[in-house]
This record gives structure tokens, sequence and C-alpha cells, in this order.
């Protein structure tokens, strides 16, 4: 069992339209420390979540009334940042590439292991943790340039030329780590491990889902390409 220290008073939410599942979700996050918040559906989830705000929400694809892509466009269109991880049976690239259009932060299809579900439940809430002053200070707030392309880490705002790019959490930090390094390599273990926290299959097509749609969104209208893939190692922000 985690260390009930590390997730005390961290609520998470759990929107699973099989009673079985959703009944051994609650089971393994409360033996992990966690409060949970259960939910049948969509709609039930925004129900709830008009007066309790958990920490962070687990949430099916596939679901009656609401299901979970258009629950995250709604949250995302209303100004909702809530941190969401999908759970999808699905595995076609176009299924995932739907979920980070739709909102979610990361995504995990089924079957998962229990040991990575953990995981990317503690990583997407260390994601989400208002920074410290001493962090801050050692990673800097200094705005970042690649070409036309702009990233302002203390907004939390970026740019390609004078086009606001709207980017999730996991996108923002994907490319504020790739412009911290531009002209270096990162391996696909080392963004793994500096991204999401954890490096259980580097080579699952997650991070090539990720980097595939950050590029849609930082190269309209012919814009030249500047984040780019070193085949069989990893991926590097340059200008060419």
């Amino acid at each position: 069992m985690t260390d009930p220290t590390a997730t005390a008073r961290r609520t998470i939410l759990v929107v699973e339209d099989d009673p079985g599942v959703r009944s051994t979700l609650d089971h393994l996050l409360r033996f992990e420390g966690y409060r949970v918040l259960t939910t049948a559906d969509g709609q039930e989830a925004l129900e709830l979540l008009e007066h309790r705000r958990p920490d962070l929400a687990v949430v099916d694809v596939v679901m009656p009334r609401l299901d979970g892509l258009a629950l995250c466009r709604m949250l995302r269109r209303r100004g909702d940042r809530l941190p969401v991880l999908v759970l999808t049976a699905r595995h076609q690239l176009g299924d995932r590439v739907a979920g980070l259009d739709a909102g979610a932060d990361d995504y995990l299809a089924k079957p998962f292991a229990t040991e990575e579900l953990l995981a990317r439940i503690r990583a997407l809430l260390r994601r989400t943790e208002p920074p410290r002053a001493e962090d801050s200070e050692d990673t800097g707030s200094a705005r970042l340039a690649l070409a036309d392309l702009a990233l302002d880490p203390a907004a939390r705002l970026a740019h390609r030329g004078t086009r606001r790019l709207d980017l999730t959490k996991t996108e923002f930090d994907l490319l504020e780590l790739l412009l911290r390094n531009q002209g270096t390599v990162l391996t696909r273990h080392q963004i793994y491990q500096r991204i999401w926290g954890y490096d259980f299959d580097t080579d699952s097509r997650s991070l090539d889902v990720y980097v595939g749609y950050l590029r849609r969104k930082t190269e309209e209208d012919g814009e030249p390409r500047l984040l780019h893939t070193v085949r069989n190692v990893g991926y590097t922000a340059r200008t060419a």
C-alpha cells in the first residue's frame, strides 16, 4: 500500500458505468489511501461536480447518457481544468487522439495493470500541484522561443506567430521540456520520466500520440516543423 501521507486528502472521482469495474477501482483507490467518489456516467459526474471538487477524475469512455469524451469536452468548454485520466478499450491511434482532442490529460487502454494505473494517477496529481517557490527558482520562468514558437511558462501561454495555441497540460509540459532542451535529442525514457513520472513501456505509442497531436496544433497553414523525430531514439525541438 502507498504511504498514506502521500495520498492524504486527495480525492479521486471514478466515472464508470460497469458496477464491477467501478467497485474494483473504488476499493483499490481507497486501499491506496485516496478518498473516492463514484458515478455511473458523465451526466451524474457533472451533477456531482456542481457541489464536490475532486483532485482528479478517472473516466471510462463508453458510457450511457453522457460518455467520457463528451464529459471531457463539456468540462473544458466551461473552463474546468480538472485532471482527467481516460480509460478506454479502444487501441486505435485515432481513438487515442480523440481523447486528447476532447481535453483528457492522459489515457490508459484496458486491460491495464493496477500498478500502471496508480503510477499514472500519482504522476497526474504531482503535475497538477501548485509549484513551490524553490521549484520555480530551479526551473526558471523565463520565456522560451524557437523560431516563431513562443512559450511563457509562468503564464502557461503558448503562441505560434500571432496564433495562440490551446494546449492541454500534458501538451504544454511536453512542449516546454522540448524547448528547454532545444537542439538536444531527448530519449523516450527521458521524456516519460520527466513528463509522466514513470516509464512502464517506452515501446508503446503513448508518447507518439502526444507528439503527433502537439504537431497538429503547432503546424497549421504550412508552418515549418519544429518538433522532430529521431528514429529509434526520441524527439528534439529545432528549426531544421
